[in-house]
């Protein structure tokens, strides 16, 4: 990476936390900023400029990663849709989205099992997907409908992690799956339908 000569402070914070996602991915969560700097194009003054500690940094990483995420649910939501379960079909569509680069989607992968093991983001995690489960809860769906919607989206996405092809998510009957889920919550009574005394 270039030095940062030219570099506006936000090109430089942006820098830093794309190496530090390159330097955990590589080295674990033990990385030292010295790693993350270098990768950065950085002296490891100008990283604690930026970030004050290897704490700062990694607590601003793990929230990039996902306020990422919440700003890919929001560029799923469909201006004309508003019907009950409108956030709950962008979520849908979000996780089920076939990844553009399948190396990358696997990095994050990676680079988020690594974080996850640190208290202090875990705990981040945890608040943040609390302020989610009640948007998701506030959005006009049976309960029911949406645990199982949710549910059905998060294990397909999290296939990859026991194995599954990063295209997996191109596979017809994953689309297919895909397609009868926001149709679930579009029409909920399908769910009450169902033979559950069958079981």
């Amino acid at each position: 990476m270039g030095r940062t000569a030219g570099r506006s402070p936000e090109d430089t914070r942006r820098a830093l936390l794309d190496a530090a996602g390159k330097a955990i991915r590589a080295r674990g969560i033990h990385a030292s900023l010295d790693d993350i700097a270098r990768h950065a194009g950085v002296s490891k003054g100008g990283l604690i400029y930026h970030f004050a500690s290897k704490d700062e940094l990694i607590l601003e990483l793990a929230r990039d990663l996902l306020t990422s995420f919440r700003s890919d649910i929001t560029a799923q939501l469909d201006p004309h849709d508003t019907e009950p379960g409108r956030l709950t079909r962008a979520y849908i569509r979000t996780l089920l989205a076939p990844a553009d680069d399948e190396t990358a989607a696997r990095e994050a992968i990676e680079l988020i099992a690594q974080l996850m093991t640190i208290p202090a983001v875990a705990e981040l995690a945890r608040a943040h997907y609390e302020q989610l489960d009640a948007e998701l809860a506030a959005d006009g769906l049976p309960d029911d409908v949406r645990t199982l919607v949710i549910a059905a989206a998060d294990g397909i996405n999290s296939a990859p992690l026991w194995g599954a092809s990063m295209q997996y998510m191109q596979d017809p009957k994953c689309q297919q799956l895909e397609q009868r889920l926001i149709q679930l919550t579009r029409q909920p009574e399908l769910w009450q339908q169902l033979p559950w005394d069958a079981a």
